[in-house]
């Protein structure tokens, strides 16, 4: 039998191409081995003010992103989380064996609350309960996760680890998976930090509905280190991030790419990556923009139910332990 692995991605803000080489990308190629459930997770958007509509609409684009990215509803479960009520029921009972102080270690609780100042609410706070509700559900034996999630893994093994303690053996207790080269994709206009869809400049992401223009003004504009060769090297953390980009895209590694450009300078690098993105994102749009509306709704269905077979299973056996009327 397959193992089982689940991530997720938030419907909010624009999707970029750090989101795909950092996520999508390998969870295409990861349903080939595993056993795979995506889900759209939308009740971690809401600890951020969204606009309803918007949610929406972005909940719709998101679901055809995960499948114009190559996941296979054949392979892979994709649901939509808020349709699985089982997620909010087993995080209430996840609360209430979570200690205040690990949460309040959560780094990107003190980094949310420093950048949402006047919404600093509870379910912000809650967030990693809640995330490994959506783990635990499901078995999950490998979470597919960049760096900046790992501190939810391992509070979601500690939970799972103490829950079992208490009432009984329950829950699988999972592991991270991390692609080192496409856990951090950093910002085009500064690599000291994460791309981020939620970034107040366009000039940090390449958006995955960017045009060809918009594209290679952004490579363009994209900052660079002091020097003038392109090397693969920590002490050039700008062109670094570029590189991965290329490989990541190119099915390379990046000290290849380097050595191709050995000699040359860094505008013959950028104009050539700009193509490489172009070429990409002209496939990856053609594929999105040929998905229904209908379909994604029919897909979605479909998921939602399969998730709620197996997410109702284990809240049956959580219930059960714990001492709830059945």
């Amino acid at each position: 039998m397959k193992q089982r692995i689940f991530s997720g991605i938030q419907p909010s803000g624009t999707l970029h191409i750090g989101n795909y080489l950092g996520a999508v990308k390998n969870w295409a190629a990861l349903q080939e081995k595993y056993e795979s459930v995506f889900c759209i997770v939308d009740l971690h958007a809401i600890t951020v003010a969204q606009k309803p509509e918007e949610l929406r609409k972005n909940t719709l684009e998101l679901a055809k992103i995960y499948l114009a990215a190559g996941i296979d509803t054949q392979a892979s479960t994709i649901f939509v989380q808020s349709q699985v009520p089982e997620h909010a029921e087993l995080a209430w009972i996840l609360n209430t064996i979570t200690k205040i102080p690990e949460l309040e270690r959560m780094t990107q609780f003190k980094d949310k609350s420093r950048e949402h100042r006047q919404n600093i609410n509870a379910g912000l706070f809650n967030y990693p309960v809640l995330m490994a509700a959506d783990i635990l559900l499901y078995d999950t034996n490998i979470v597919p996760v960049g760096e900046d999630q790992l501190q939810h893994v391992e509070l979601a093994r500690d939970l799972a680890k103490r829950f079992n303690s208490t009432f009984g053996e329950t829950f699988v207790v999972p592991e991270p998976h991390i692609v080192k080269e496409g856990m951090r994709i950093m910002g085009l206009d500064d690599p000291a930090k994460k791309m981020s869809k939620s970034a107040a400049s366009e000039y940090n992401y390449i958006a995955l509905s960017d045009s060809p223009e918009k594209i290679r003004e952004k490579i363009a504009a994209a900052v660079t280190d002091s020097g003038k060769s392109v090397r693969y090297s920590d002490d050039q953390p700008a062109i670094k991030n570029l590189l991965n980009i290329y490989a990541l895209l190119d099915n390379a590694k990046p000290e290849e790419i380097a050595a191709a450009y050995k000699g040359k300078g860094y505008a013959e690098f950028k104009k050539d990556l700009a193509e490489v993105i172009v070429d990409f994102l002209k496939d990856f749009q053609e594929k999105y923009n040929n998905i229904e509306d209908s379909e994604v709704l029919k897909i979605l269905e479909e998921g939602r139910e399969k998730a709620k077979k197996m997410a109702g299973k284990k809240m049956a056996e959580v219930k059960e332990r714990v001492g709830f009327l059945m």
